[in-house]
């Protein structure tokens, strides 16, 4: 905040939120904890965030259970629950961890991301530079929309955000659906992988 009291926005670094808030429910077992080599599924992606983010938010409900396997730079955020609802929606956790950054850009992952690599974040982050001013994020495209859990958004985009769950919205698809949004090219999805299941699972612990 400057003495205005307002945010003055870093540019030409970027802040990092991974997102830990489900309950994991079709794997039966909390997948951020899933072991991969020496990491956690969760610290995997970390260090991957962490490649281009100068700082990482982890937002999650269990503060407690996450703060042994971060990473230096890593900060956890508690999720409040909002609405009485026993779990939030994914878009809740972005929107309150997005209250804390102060730099132009936002990554976002999901905390379940095997198959993404520091490679590709460090290529995407410098596609951010062809992106208009009017356009709110960078995400590759989905058949039923965008891949909103692996991509950039501007830290701006929280007023828009915060009308939008203010009128009982509580998807990114319904929030991005009216909002000028670039396209991340990317000639292989498999980075795109979600592990949801113990058959997800053992197919990456098989390769």
């Amino acid at each position: 905040m400057n003495e205005n009291g307002t945010t003055e926005l870093i540019e030409h670094e970027i802040t990092a939120i991974v997102l830990a808030g489900g309950e994991s429910s079709r794997m039966g077992r909390d997948k951020a904890l899933l072991n991969m080599g020496e990491n956690t599924l969760l610290s995997h992606v970390c260090l991957i965030a962490l490649e281009v983010a100068t700082k990482v938010y982890v937002v999650t409900p269990w503060i407690e259970k996450y703060q042994s396997i971060l990473p230096p730079n890593c900060q956890l955020v508690k999720e409040e629950l909002v609405l009485n609802t026993r779990s939030n929606t994914p878009i809740i956790g972005f929107h309150q961890a997005l209250q804390l950054v102060q730099t132009e850009w936002v990554l976002l992952l999901a905390c379940d991301l095997p198959y993404l690599s520091s490679f590709q974040v460090k290529q995407w982050s410098k596609t951010l530079a062809t992106v208009l001013p009017t356009e709110i994020a960078l995400l590759p495209r989905h058949p039923k929309g965008w891949e909103t859990l692996c991509g950039f958004y501007r830290s701006n985009a929280r007023s828009s955000l915060k009308f939008y769950l203010d009128n009982g919205g509580r998807s990114f698809q319904g929030w991005l659906k009216n909002l000028a949004v670039r396209e991340l090219k990317m000639s292989d999805r498999t980075c795109l992988f979600n592990c949801n299941t113990p058959a997800d699972w053992k197919l990456i612990s098989d390769r």
